[in-house]
């Protein structure tokens, strides 16, 4: 599996706060859904809520 660098930003209290996840995947797209995955259990977040702006491999 390779790695992966999401980054993006996600709806706070407070406004909007940005992210920077480093995920292990087979592809992007499974990357992705690990990162929404992730932030939805860790902050209590929505996948409407989470605005992932780049997928780089790391």
């Amino acid at each position: 599996m390779s790695e992966f660098v999401v980054s993006g930003r996600f709806q706070d209290r407070t406004g909007h706060r940005e992210f920077e996840k480093t995920v292990e995947a087979p592809n992007e797209n499974v990357a992705r859904e690990h990162t929404l995955s992730q932030l939805g259990s860790e902050h209590g977040l929505k996948r409407m809520q989470v605005e992932i702006s780049g997928v780089s491999a790391a």
